[in-house]
């Protein structure tokens, strides 16, 4: 099976960017696309005849407030089952500090899973620990448990596929200047921690698993200074498979050439 992922920056704005011409030359058998900013009352006729012309099953997620966050999946096979958000019995209320109900509800589109024969497909759009670090409390003590309690609740039953955009830089290979940026937000300390409890214990990173000392290979670039011309980015987006699927992955990638949002898509092979 081929999967790809990608920050899409607002789906309305890469309808216009050849985003169905990219689905259907990659022809994936799942597209899961993040950052959708996208609700029904917002796209157009136009858009809508587009993405109507897809023969993919199409699984929305959108946040409650438009032009924000939401996530989606385009696939050809139809789930089994679809969970919006993160399951309120996966979830441990006395090992988390404080329960946003935001994230509980699904008001922010930021989940969106898909139940296969063989597997679990998630997609995530992980928030953002703001430039001035004003969400990171949210984010490691309560996002990043409440999100990996979810999966291993997932993986209890069957082997899971995790993609999207986590908004973290796991090492210092993953941005090209990671000694400026040790106080950043997707590069603290915290949040790198998380992605270390992620894979260490649960999941592979895909691409390190494929390319382990490969640099220069990004995912995101400020929109400012020309940092995709002088390739300046961060690879803060990822697929993360159950260590069970080690040896059916058969490729992973990096789809740098794409150029129609500050992220570009990432994708693999998972042979079940």
């Amino acid at each position: 099976m081929k999967y790809i992922s990608w920050n899409v920056n607002g789906v309305r704005a890469v309808l216009k960017k050849n985003f169905m011409e990219f689905l259907n030359d990659e022809n994936p058998d799942i597209l899961a696309i993040q950052e959708t900013k996208w609700r029904p009352e917002q796209l157009t006729r136009k858009d809508q005849a587009l993405l109507e012309e897809s023969e993919y099953h199409q699984y929305w997620n959108p946040a409650v407030r438009p032009g924000y966050s939401g996530t989606a999946v385009f696939s050809k096979k139809e789930a089994l089952s679809i969970i919006h958000g993160i399951a309120k019995e996966s979830f441990d209320h006395e090992s988390v500090e404080y329960v946003d109900e935001t994230l509980l509800e699904n008001h922010e589109g930021r989940v969106t899973t898909l139940e296969f024969e063989d597997h679990y497909f998630v997609t995530v759009y992980t928030p953002n620990s703001k430039d001035d670090l004003a969400r990171l409390w949210y984010r490691y003590n309560v996002w990043d448990k409440a999100f990996l309690q979810y999966l291993k609740y997932l993986e209890q039953t069957k082997p899971v596929v995790i993609c999207g955009d986590l908004n973290v830089a796991h090492r210092p290979i993953d941005l090209a200047r990671p000694k400026q940026n040790t106080m950043s937000a997707w590069f603290t300390k915290e949040e790198r921690e998380w992605m270390d409890n992620y894979l260490d214990s649960w999941f592979i990173d895909t691409f390190r698993a494929k390319y382990p000392d490969t640099p220069d290979k990004y995912t995101w670039w400020s929109y400012r200074a020309g940092a995709r011309a002088r390739n300046v980015g961060w690879r803060i987006d990822y697929f993360l498979i159950s260590k069970n699927l080690r040896d059916n992955l058969t490729g992973a990638r990096i789809y740098d050439e794409t150029l129609w949002s500050d992220h570009c898509p990432v994708g693999i092979d998972i042979k079940f």
